[in-house]
């Protein structure tokens, strides 16, 4: 009994102690939709010049829309570079059609061979940003929309609060049930791995990066060796803002529902395959260290309905009250986002098929010698030396 206790109370003074940071966090974190970083047309030509770069491999399905709204969008020193990286399908002729459309805002690349040391996406960006000299460079995916007034409400909060890196909280679209409730439980794991409220304090080494909206400075971009020093990052964005925040720099995130869309997986499936190339690669390859990550999020994640399950009479409590805490942040989450409340009751399947897709990550990347992605393979051991 003593034992089902001292579990319990350890559980619940995880999730308490986590939750309230994130309370008292997540409110220092600006809303981009408030008036307070609107930019009326007179406020225009202060704002910095700005290019967007936009890797696209094999995207025909989304890039017209994404490059659309961006060339549509209401910032007047604005270039947008897309690559395209060796697609397979229509993107390059779409990117053209869009470039003939508006040869002032558009500018396209084809890349038809890959360098040897290079992840495709790395080097799209390398190359796109290469294009430009503009004082900020947005680096974001080619299935990513924007809305009118996105870049420039991130600018004027950028330029407000001196940042260097901005990266904008995208909205994410929903369209299945398997990949809301993977998405779901996502939210909830934020307050663990990433504790974004304080990639602004320069006293924390936390730091934070998003694939659809990494906005940087070019000097800070410069001065920690631009993407060429990122050559094999898997996970390229967080790397990115690693980099920028421990070179000292300024980095700042901020929230804006529906300033920035994006659909990040198509289904449970697809949320599978996508962190089957990623979780292997946030444990640094290492299997010692992703057997651990593994053991804590089944603690943290599973623990409290083992407990409530087996433990017996009043040794459940501290696990049914840590349940509850569970279910409130799925609640929480659902007032800001696509996510509805009712996700909290699948939340022990979603965890299952988390902790099955890190071992599954760690089996295909080692059986396969590397990480195949985007119909290219890049071997573990030169990704490890890189590392």
């Amino acid at each position: 009994m003593i034992l089902w206790l001292l579990w319990g109370y350890i559980e619940l003074a995880i999730w308490l102690w986590y939750l309230s940071q994130a309370v008292l966090g997540l409110r220092n974190i600006p809303d981009l939709t408030s008036p307070d970083w609107d930019t009326s047309p007179a406020d225009w030509n202060t704002l910095p010049t700005l290019s967007v770069v936009v890797p696209a491999r094999n995207e025909a399905a989304d890039i017209e829309a994404c490059l659309r709204s961006l060339v549509r969008s209401l910032y007047p020193k604005l270039r947008v570079i897309a690559i395209n990286d060796r697609s397979t399908d229509s993107s390059g002729a779409i990117m053209d059609a869009l470039s003939r459309e508006f040869p002032t805002r558009l500018q396209v690349l084809h890349i038809t061979e890959l360098p040897d040391g290079w992840l495709g996406k790395t080097h799209a960006m390398w190359l796109g940003a290469q294009q430009t000299e503009t004082e900020l460079i947005l680096f974001t995916d080619g299935d990513v929309t924007f809305a009118p007034k996105a870049l420039a409400r991130a600018v004027s909060y950028m330029r407000s609060s001196d940042a260097d890196h901005l990266v904008l909280f995208p909205t994410l679209t929903l369209k299945t049930f398997g990949e809301s409730m993977m998405i779901s439980l996502f939210q909830t794991l934020f307050i663990f791995e990433h504790r974004a409220w304080k990639a602004a304090d320069p006293n924390s080494k936390d730091h934070i990066g998003v694939g659809a909206f990494n906005l940087v400075r070019r000097s800070a971009y410069n001065a920690i060796g631009t993407y060429e020093s990122l050559r094999l990052a898997i996970l390229d964005d967080m790397k990115l803002g690693e980099r920028i925040k421990h070179a000292g720099y300024k980095q700042r995130v901020a929230y804006g529902r529906d300033l920035v869309r994006v659909r990040w997986a198509e289904g449970a499936l697809g949320v599978i395959r996508g962190l089957t190339k990623n979780a292997f690669a946030v444990a640094g390859f290492s299997i010692p260290k992703l057997l651990f990550q593994i053991t804590g999020m089944t603690y943290i994640l599973l623990g409290p309905y083992l407990g409530a399950l087996l433990a017996l009479t009043h040794a459940k409590i501290p696990f049914v009250v840590t349940i509850a805490l569970i279910w409130t942040q799925y609640i929480g989450m659902a007032r800001t986002s696509d996510t509805r409340w009712w996700y909290m009751f699948t939340h022990p399947v979603a965890a299952a098929l988390f902790i099955y897709t890190m071992l599954r990550s760690m089996f295909v990347t080692l059986a396969r010698g590397g990480i195949e992605w985007r119909g290219t393979t890049y071997p573990l051991a030169q990704i490890r030396k890189h590392q």
